[in-house]
């Protein structure tokens, strides 16, 4: 087992997760930066503190601790597969899993995310925005908007893996009935490394 394979699937659970941020502003309207001077603070600048109050009842009112949970549910899920397998089979391998994910999620605080959050939103948006983010989030299409965003990426996440899944069924197909010396060579180099 090479150490890099281990790597690329932990870089995959992290970026999945990392997404969870996007998710909040996915409804929000795009933001021109050459209006805003706060598009170009620098990270280290002093948030303030009525912007900051704002934000974090931005956060909270999007309820985003809760969303880090669930996609780290979706993300157990999904990415499993890939962790599992990305170790040699063995009795040992499942309960290795088992062990990384309940490792993972003991360190996974929610309210870290929301700590990373704050100053990427304060980046971003103009406390104006921030506070029409509110006034959006509170009427019932944005508390809507707030529970369905979750099953609604998720059902995006599963028909855009079906979708590329079929395109790449077809894709290999007709490769191989274009260039029926490739299939011949395939099938020649699975025999080869079945008899080793």
């Amino acid at each position: 087992m090479e150490a890099p394979v281990i790597f690329r699937s932990l870089f995959v659970c992290l970026l999945l997760l990392s997404s969870l941020a996007a998710q909040t502003a996915a409804t929000a309207p795009a933001k021109n930066p050459a209006t805003t001077s706060t598009a170009q603070a620098p990270p280290s600048a002093k948030i303030d503190p009525a912007k900051e109050a704002d934000i974090r009842r931005l956060l909270k009112l999007v309820k985003v601790d809760a969303l880090a949970l669930q996609m780290m549910d979706s993300m157990t899920v999904n990415v499993r597969p890939i962790i599992t397998n990305s170790f040699p089979p063995g009795q040992y391998r499942e309960k290795l899993v088992d062990l990384f994910f309940e490792k993972f999620r003991s360190k996974a605080n929610p309210n870290d995310l929301i700590e990373m959050a704050v100053p990427l939103y304060d980046k971003y948006f103009t406390d104006e925005e921030i506070k029409g983010l509110i006034k959006f989030y509170e009427t019932p299409v944005g508390q809507k908007a707030i529970a369905t965003l979750p099953q609604l990426t998720a059902a995006l996440q599963e028909n855009g893996r079906a979708w590329g899944e079929r395109l790449g069924r077809e894709s290999m197909v007709e490769v191989m009935a274009e260039h029926p010396e490739l299939a011949d060579q395939m099938k020649a180099a699975a025999l080869q490394n079945k008899m080793q």
